[in-house]
């Protein structure tokens, strides 16, 4: 999303994989620009100012990140860029601090600056206005405090001293100062949907204050304590890796250099690195991972939400060997140190088929007809000889339903709660669509356990099995 010819210039940049939104605003008329919550990788922002004549003089951060490792150091580094943050932010680093009410002159361009504690105490909202003392904003940068449908979790900073009660009640607070704002304020959030940063993000990637304040039902009609309980219900589980890049968030770590290639790896090489103790993560698709792989490895698909997963099974300072397609291992390592795992040594430069046979396995995936055939079995016979396990969310549980008789242990509680499940039968690991019960089958498997996955997951059980059996039912064939 860019702006149209004016002063103005407003970019929004989307990271499908992360649902993360960071934004440029920029001033043609002096060629000054802001970044505002960006990646760590930051190749588009140079390019994208570049294309505009812009030279970026600050980076301003909404909140410290716990989903992402933002890329302020990065950009500070290749540009020269001040830092800003909320004046209540604490940091390892020297910054640019930014008082509530404070304004910036871009040029014609005004940011005005919004402290909006809740999702974390630091939190702040940027106003943009084309003109300084334009009675309607262009719009609101609102970081994780309001996002399209929702708003920001407050029960982050639970486990460091802050309650969720109390950052929810902050929360309240300044949700409604900005609903405030004039309603044709386009809302511009740091979020869409699929984040675990809140648990009712939409789609869309901007609104406006009217349309939110008509439609978020955090923003509707509601005392305080209402407000409290609702945005504190049913949020679901934090992956483990928040509380990681938080705190690194906060500190002066080294910089990315997106330029230096991953170290390619002889098999023989890589085998080295596995006995002493490396992570093997085989970012193949499922189907390619089940056929053929290493003994112990890891399986997280490159499409998708690959950090995100990453972030919730593997630990920060795990040593970390790439294989999958030698061509992807840029990008693979990229995507981890957008979370801040740094930690990857290298990746295999041949096809996984390359190493000894005697190191590699297969794994059978199960059909959704052979498990229904299997569980028909256990009712029959009365005894469970195997266990379900759905890693799905609570939401998705919630509203789709599961197989009978399974276990719930969503993905990001997994490793935490190993010690919850069986040793003595197989696991059979179910998610929506395939990829994170791969994902949980082979961590399982890679810590002693034996569990398969279902192919297809609970989409293809409700269409091969549900489907069929209520068509039966109702009479009609195929």
């Amino acid at each position: 999303m860019t702006t149209p010819a004016g002063s103005l210039v407003f970019v929004q940049f989307y990271l499908d994989c992360l649902s993360h939104a960071s934004y440029l605003v920029g001033d043609r008329t002096t060629g000054r620009a802001v970044v505002v919550d960006p990646q760590r990788d930051v190749r588009e922002y140079l390019a994208t100012a570049e294309q505009h004549g812009l030279t970026i003089e600050r980076v301003i951060e909404t909140h410290i990140h716990a989903d992402f490792l933002s890329g302020h150091l990065e950009l500070a580094e290749r540009t020269g860029a001040r830092i800003s943050y909320g004046s209540a932010a604490v940091l390892d680093f020297d910054t640019d601090p930014l008082g509530d009410g404070e304004r910036l002159g871009l040029g014609e361009v005004e940011l005005e600056i919004l402290h909006t504690p809740g999702h974390t105490p630091e939190s702040i909202c940027v106003v943009v206005r084309e003109h300084a003392g334009d009675a309607v904003p262009f719009g609101v940068l609102t970081g994780d405090t309001l996002f399209i449908g929702d708003v920001g979790r407050p029960d982050l900073l639970s486990s460091r001293g802050r309650s969720a009660e109390e950052m929810a009640r902050l929360l309240y607070r300044s949700t409604r100062a900005l609903l405030t704002l004039p309603d044709d304020t386009r809302v511009h959030p740091a979020h869409g949907a699929g984040s675990a940063c809140g648990k009712n993000l939409s789609a869309e990637l901007s609104c406006t204050i009217g349309n939110q304040r008509r439609g978020n039902y955090a923003l509707a009609d509601m005392t305080e304590d209402e407000f409290v309980a609702v945005v504190t219900a049913g949020q679901p589980a934090a992956p483990a890796y928040f509380a990681f890049t938080s705190v690194r968030n906060r500190q002066a770590r080294p910089v990315l250099d997106e330029d230096t290639p991953v170290p390619p790896l002889t098999p023989e090489a890589f085998l080295r690195a596995r006995a002493g103790g490396a992570t093997v993560l085989d970012t193949r698709d499922p189907e390619a991972f089940a056929a053929a792989h290493l003994h112990g490895a890891v399986n997280i698909p490159l499409g998708g939400r690959f950090a995100e997963l990453a972030g919730q099974v593997l630990d920060a300072q795990d040593a970390v060997i790439l294989c999958g397609d030698p061509d992807t291992a840029t990008e693979a390592r990229t995507r981890l140190a957008r979370i801040g795992f740094d930690r990857v040594l290298g990746a295999l430069g041949t096809a996984v088929e390359a190493i000894d046979a005697a190191h590699l396995t297969s794994v059978a995936r199960v059909d959704a007809d052979d498990l229904a055939r299997d569980l028909a079995g256990q009712l029959v016979e009365g005894e469970a000889d195997f266990t379900l396990l759905d890693v799905r969310g609570p939401g998705e549980t919630q509203d789709m339903g599961t197989l009978p008789g399974a276990r719930l242990l969503p993905l990001p509680e997994l490793l935490a709660r190993l010690g919850e499940l069986p040793t003595d039968r197989p696991l059979t690991v179910i998610c929506a669509g395939g990829n994170r019960s791969s994902v949980a089958a082979s961590v399982l498997r890679a810590r002693g356990f034996e569990a398969v996955d279902l192919r297809g997951g609970f989409a293809a059980w409700h269409g091969e099995v549900v489907r069929p059996a209520d068509r039966a039912a109702d009479g009609v064939t195929a």
